[in-house]
């Protein structure tokens, strides 16, 4: 077999197989997918992990993700606050794995630390990322 027959059977066959998963070859080569959502309701019926912190009324839903969705980044639109029985201020240590076009950037002096999320502002809703650093959790922790 050529090297050019060998190069386009593998490209059928990894485009086959990104269908099959529902990813897209990028998402395939790169070791990241993508997914949104249009309200919470439908993140937490349809995405195999948990955000929280995400207020119920957040509409559009967009994250970037590795396959086992450890690490992700998360961009919202909402106004409504944090819970704070969820989420505590403080010095923001970590940073988010994946970008997120239209994402503020994450390098701020203060974030909110939400269980294992990190979450700070946007102009219309929050940003958030995890895993975060253990002493962001650890404040975390401390509201319970």
């Amino acid at each position: 077999m050529t090297t050019s027959r060998i190069i386009i059977l593998s490209t059928l066959a990894l485009a086959s197989a990104a269908a099959l998963t529902g990813c897209s070859i990028a998402d395939s080569l790169q070791n990241e997918k993508a997914s949104e959502f249009s309200s919470s309701a439908d993140l937490v019926a349809d995405w195999e992990k948990s955000a929280p912190w995400l207020p119920e009324d957040a509409t559009g839903i967009r994250i970037r993700e590795t396959p086992d969705a450890v690490p992700a980044t998360l961009l919202a639109t909402n106004s409504t606050a944090l819970d704070p029985a969820v989420c505590v201020e403080t010095e923001r240590l970590s940073g988010p794995a994946f970008a997120l076009d239209g994402a503020p950037s994450p390098y701020t002096d203060r974030a909110f630390a939400c269980g294992e999320w990190t979450v700070i502002p946007t102009e219309d809703g929050w940003y958030g990322w995890t895993p975060n650093h253990p002493d962001e959790q650890a404040a975390a922790e401390n509201l319970g």
